[in-house]
């Protein structure tokens, strides 16, 4: 099954949901755009496009509440200044060969079934930081997250991260560094416009208490209530994402992958101008 971003409008059903859980109703969606348009142009140093696609990114993770939306947007503009060496004029090609040649990171092909994107993050023993550097794997994540976001229906319905740390060692221990923990950390909790629903560990050996060490004093509550740690168990994996909508790697019923980019990367290649958009902002 071929990968591909989907920027269609959200189905009927969907919608259902951004009005129940995102208080999307058309009053809403005109007052939100119409007040966070007269916010921006009172801002003297933040600097948007007013188009109406990208208002609409930052007020569904904030609930149409234009104030908070204008808030995030100010996040994320700071978060970029800040790490600027890292991020600007980031594009997909950049990482082609973290991508395509490290069996780092896949995004599923389906959806889970709640409609949410699935991300792997395979942080054991495939990844040798000596050729993927914590760096280069935030900024893999960010291009992720930006495709990501240029989706409605993820916008509605979020997305999911599970990450493996089947085989983890002390090179990749070494490897996670306290500013990528720090710089990953702020991003995740302050700075991505894009609904984070869960986050799953799992096969973590008793290594990955020394990580977790690393991240855990400053985890929020909001993200810490969202986290789940499973070990070997699939079957407490199961009970968040039926088995029905995750390959073997994971005892779920749809056939085993690889951690392979392959199937992805033309299609973010193909919407990299949208990228190219939103950062020369």
């Amino acid at each position: 099954m071929s990968f591909e971003i989907e920027t269609n409008p959200p189905r009927p059903e969907f919608m259902a949901v951004a009005v129940k859980e995102l208080r999307e109703t058309e009053e809403n969606v005109k007052e939100g755009i119409e007040t966070l348009k007269k916010l921006l142009e009172a801002e003297e140093d933040l600097y948007y496009s007013t188009d109406e696609e990208l208002l609409i990114k930052f007020l569904r993770p904030c609930k149409f509440y234009p104030q908070s939306a204008l808030e995030l947007m100010r996040r994320v503009a700071h978060f970029k200044e800040k790490h600027h060496a890292l991020l600007y004029n980031l594009m997909p090609n950049d990482e082609k060969e973290a991508f395509l040649n490290h069996n780092i990171v896949n995004v599923l092909n389906y959806r889970d079934h709640k409609n949410r994107r699935i991300l792997l993050v395979n942080c054991g023993k495939p990844w040798d930081p000596s050729k993927v550097t914590a760096d280069q794997m935030f900024r893999v994540f960010y291009i992720i997250h930006q495709l990501a976001a240029l989706e409605p229906e993820t916008q509605i319905c979020g997305s999911v991260v599970i990450m493996d740390f089947d085989g983890l060692s002390m090179k990749q221990v070494m490897g996670l560094s306290p500013s990528f923990s720090m710089t990953l950390l702020s991003f995740i909790q302050d700075a991505m416009p894009l609904r984070l629903k869960e986050v799953h560990i799992v096969k973590q050996p008793f290594l990955f208490n020394m990580v977790w060490q690393m991240f855990k004093p400053f985890v929020k509550e909001k993200l810490k209530k969202r986290m789940f740690f499973h070990g070997t168990k699939m079957s407490s994996l199961h009970s968040h994402i039926p088995p029905s909508h995750l390959p073997k790697n994971y005892d779920g019923q749809l056939p085993q992958i690889n951690y392979s980019s392959a199937d992805w990367y033309p299609s973010m290649i193909q919407h990299e101008h949208a990228i190219q958009g939103e950062l020369s902002r």
